[in-house]
């Protein structure tokens, strides 16, 4: 008898899985019985698409006890991804399909009771994007913990009790030479889109979002992307504008003078809302000429502090100069401290000395 190829290697006598590449990118599963029709022709009878219901109808088609179910990952993959993941965030969505994509590649045929710490770890230690790989097992962390309350197993999580590999916190701050040469350099779109990430404290995503509707009487307000957290930003202290509101009053008024009637508060001179694409090509292109300024005039220092700035820099360099940290961790939308001073404030406290 012909040996079963690696994809059948699992499953029952005369049990056939095919799987197909949709235009979608996604793979499709199908199971077959091998068998006979009344002239003894071979044919393959369809068993469905779920592995389960497969091995009853196999059962059934052989008079044998079904065999004993396997639920595998594939298939708790695939749940997960149609009832879990649209409930989160957008941001999280994103990133949660990409992990996802990486766990299948190692765990798709994997029975879910199969899966051991050793297993996890293996996988950890293989992946060469350390930081990456953390949340890939924090994923599939999520994904057993959710299975369990499904009934899909009653194995504790193997997850639970691996170690991470250790992260490095970015610790680059722009410092006011750097902001100005890439400010200096910028088209007036990206410096609109600094402006207002630096005075908001915002993620990159949450710095372009808002329209003029977000402006409600005394306050910006902002819904965060990432954890939906609601913030409303002043525009007044007292009888004063804030130095948001002044900026947002100046936008306001050169984009009556450009007879820009779009909604979205940071565009190009024609109105255009600034795509993701476009900050970036605008970023680069300016972060590359203020290098190339300050290779020019011999500070060869300042330019490579400059090529190392990024923009999601914005969000630490207003964390790290807001002087309360309880304001900063406020303006940032975190919940503890502990994680803006951690992450986000990028210079050592300011302290007196012993006399």
């Amino acid at each position: 008898m012909r040996p079963k190829e690696p994809t059948n290697r699992d499953l029952p006598p005369r049990m056939i899985k095919r799987q197909r590449i949709m235009k979608s990118g996604k793979v499709w599963v199908g199971y077959y019985y091998n068998g006979r029709d009344v002239n003894g022709k071979r044919i393959e009878i369809p068993l469905g698409t779920d592995r389960n219901e497969a091995n009853a109808e196999w059962a059934r088609l052989e008079r044998k006890a079904a065999p004993v179910a396997q639920r595998v990952m594939a298939a708790i993959f695939d749940q997960y991804e149609r009832e879990i993941i649209p409930g989160k965030s957008p941001r999280t969505q994103l990133d949660n399909m990409a992990e996802l994509k990486n766990l299948r590649k190692a765990f798709d045929d994997a029975p879910i009771d199969a899966i051991t710490p050793q297993v996890v770890a293996q996988y950890r230690d293989a992946r060469t994007a350390k930081t990456r790989g953390n949340r890939e097992i924090a994923l599939l962390s999520h994904v057993f913990n959710i299975a369990r309350e499904w009934g899909l197993t009653d194995k504790e999580n193997p997850c639970a009790r691996v170690r991470r590999n250790k992260e490095r916190v970015r610790d680059y701050y722009a410092a006011d030479d750097v902001w100005d040469a890439v400010y200096t350099e910028a088209a007036q779109e990206l410096r609109d889109a600094m402006d207002l990430a630096y005075l908001t404290g915002q993620r990159p995503a949450d710095a372009l979002k808002p329209v003029v509707t977000d402006l409600c009487e005394d306050y910006l307000q902002v819904d965060q992307g990432k954890t939906g957290k609601r913030l409303r930003i002043r525009l007044h202290n007292g009888t004063q504008l804030t130095g948001l509101g002044l900026f947002i009053a100046g936008l306001i008024e050169r984009r009556m003078l450009a007879g820009i009637k779009t909604s979205t508060l940071i565009t190009n001179q024609k109105g255009l809302r600034l795509s993701k694409p476009m900050l970036r090509n605008r970023w680069d292109e300016a972060r590359a000429r203020a290098a190339s300024v300050a290779e020019a005039a011999g500070d060869l220092a300042l330019a490579e502090r400059i090529r190392q700035f990024q923009f999601r820099d914005i969000r630490p360099k207003a964390a790290t100069e807001i002087e309360s940290l309880t304001e900063a961790s406020k303006l940032l939308g975190h919940t503890k401290e502990e994680i803006t001073n951690r992450v986000y404030r990028r210079l050592g406290e300011i302290v007196n000395p012993t006399k």
